[in-house]
């Protein structure tokens, strides 16, 4: 290229000399990127087969896993923002995948639970999940496993702990 470049280029970007932040060095930038490819890996077990998405699959492994619990505490359980949590529900009992009874002690809420399509789902999303996470596990070299599940133990309390610390408007 002719006069040559001001700045190096590295993946047709120019690098940003001397920014204090850079984005691909951030830990919760990089903790979001994995987590992202990783939810985009595993849906493609449970898209094409069912034709659900993250949110619906997240609500169907955690009453697979726990039988019957609120709209409220499935959001609380799977880190989801309620409206997400709603709109996935409302689509799973479209679907018949998810039945709701009525909560005697507080008509606001209703509990939720698989109905038999539901669990035959859940059943048969299971193995393929479970799979998936072995092979990604296996990626973490044996010595280094239980340093790696000791990390995310940590960082997953040390981010709970800020979320709580946290001025509400910085929320």
């Amino acid at each position: 290229m002719s006069g040559g470049m001001a700045k190096e280029e590295t993946h047709g970007v120019a690098e940003g000399h001397g920014a204090p932040l850079k984005l691909e060095e951030f830990l919760p930038y990089r903790l979001n990127v994995v987590a992202s490819l990783v939810s985009h890996a595993l849906s493609r077990i449970y898209v094409d087969r069912h034709g659900i998405g993250v949110p619906e699959w997240r609500i169907l492994v955690t009453l697979g896993q726990f039988e019957t619990m609120t709209a409220k505490a499935i959001g609380a359980h799977s880190h989801m923002h309620k409206t997400k949590v709603s709109r996935a529900v409302s689509a799973l009992e479209r679907r018949k995948l998810i039945m709701r009874r009525e909560n005697r002690a507080d008509r606001r809420e209703a509990f939720l639970s698989l109905t038999p399509a539901g669990r035959a789902i859940y059943h048969d999303l299971a193995p393929g999940a479970l799979e998936f996470a072995r092979k990604l596990f296996e990626t973490i070299d044996p010595a280094d496993r239980s340093a790696f599940e000791r990390a995310i133990t940590r960082l997953t309390e040390q981010s709970m702990t800020l979320t709580v610390a946290a001025p509400k408007n910085a929320r």
